[in-house]
Parts: C-alpha cells; structure tokens; sequence
C-alpha cells in the first residue's frame, strides 16, 4: 500500500511538474518569438521604443541637464543592485534550507514525491533560478553604469546608438532577472507538491499575458529645439564678438 501510494506520488512530479514547466518555457518562447517580429505588440518591446527616444533627447540636453538622465539611470541602478542581493540572500537561504534537517512538516504536507533525490532536485532548481536573477541583475547594473559614463561624456562624439544599445540591455537583463523571479515562485511552490506548482505555472502565465501584451501604439516622438542649448551657443557668440570686436557678427 505504501509503495502504491510512493509511485502515485511520483507519478504526480513526472507529469505536473514537467507539464508546468513547458508551459512556462512556451509562452516565454511565444514571448521571445513576438518580441524579435512584432515588438509592438509587447510592453517591453513597447518600452524599449520610449527608452531609445528618451535616450536620444537626453543626448541633445545641456550639461546642466545632464544630471537628469544621470539621476533616472542612478535609480535604475539602485533598483538592479538590491534585487541582486535580494537573489543571492535568498540563495543563501536555499542553501541553509538544504543542509537543514528540519523537514518534519513536508511529509505530512506534499501531496507528491517526497524522496531525498525529489527534493534534492526542488532545491537545486530553486537555487538556479535566483543564481540566475542575481547574474541578469548584475549584468543589469553592469550595463546602466557604462550607459551612464556615456552620457555623462560632454561635447563628445559618442554615436547615440551606443548609448541605446547600453540602456536597452540593460532593461533586457532587468527584464531577464524578473523572469527567472518568475519560474523561482513556481518552483517554490513545487516544495509543497506538484499541484500547486502547476496551478501556479497557469495562472502565472496567463497574468503574464495580460502584463505583456501592448495595444498602445507606437508614438513617433519629434524633439523641439533645445532653447537652452541655442541660448548657451549666443552667449558664447556674444563674448565671442566682445573681445574680439573687429570680427563683425554672424547674420
């Protein structure tokens, strides 16, 4: 009886969780396909669209401006570097959890497999996804700070471009990070047995699909000109003519 009910509880992992998990990874694949094609129809493609027109004003400004966008990639920043260490003290915690014996409550609990090799997998599943929130928020930061030097370049050349490139990655591996958060909670859940893992897997991705998806239409941003940029160009032609008065004025 114990060993019918032992391979009805594996029988369990080896079809829900398997099930939960390629839910999990084909609306993401979905996700990756609509972002790559139709980047429009996606709120980070949607996103990605605003950052690189803000990226191109903010490369336009003064540099008594400057510490505007400087100050918005600094709070991005900071958001980046405490998820990193939210991710790396939660792994820590996974692996006290594990060299823990106090396992008394999950026999009684889990409505599933609760063997040492099952377990064994929960817990180094759970510790990989926030090994890998920590590495993609890392990265984040990495990204926004080198976006930040660019920025805070004056009267250079640096392409635009550039500097996109650095902000969208950096939202990329934001983005990254919060996903591997993501399959963290649902494999969190395994812990206490396949079914909630599943249910989670569902009703994960079907709140996703509603957080992903885009209606909002793409705007077209156009840049008025910089007035106090044109005001700082006249007052440096102005000083221009007074110590050098035999040059007469530009029309």
């Amino acid at each position: 009886m114990l060993l019918d009910r032992g391979s009805i509880d594996l029988d369990r992992d080896l079809v829900l969780v398997p099930a939960g998990l390629a839910i999990l990874f084909g609306y993401h694949l979905l996700l990756l396909y609509r972002l790559f094609r139709f980047p429009h129809t996606t709120v980070i493609g949607y996103e990605n669209h605003n950052k690189r027109a803000w990226v191109e004003r903010m490369m336009q400004t003064t540099p008594e401006e400057t510490a505007i966008a400087l100050q918005v990639i600094s709070s991005s920043i900071s958001a980046s570097t405490n998820l990193a260490s939210l991710s790396i003290a939660l792994s820590s915690l996974i692996g006290t959890w594990i060299g823990s014996s106090s396992k008394v409550l999950m026999s009684e609990v889990i409505y599933g497999d609760t063997s040492q090799p099952t377990s064994s997998v929960k817990y180094v599943s759970l510790l990989t996804c926030f090994l890998a929130a920590f590495t993609c928020f890392i990265h984040s930061a990495r990204y926004l700070v080198h976006a930040s030097f660019m920025l805070s370049t004056l009267d250079s050349d640096i392409p635009i471009s550039y500097v996109q490139n650095a902000v969208i990655r950096g939202s990329n591996f934001w983005s990254m990070g919060l996903r591997a958060m993501y399959f963290a909670t649902a494999l969190l859940l395994w812990i206490f047995g396949p079914i909630p893992m599943f249910v989670c897997s569902v009703f994960m991705v079907m709140i996703l699909h509603l957080l992903d998806t885009n209606s909002t239409p793409l705007h077209h941003f156009r840049y008025h000109p910089n007035k106090g940029l044109e005001k700082r160009i006249n007052a440096r032609h102005a000083s221009s003519i007074l110590e050098n008065p035999m040059y007469p004025p530009l029309p």
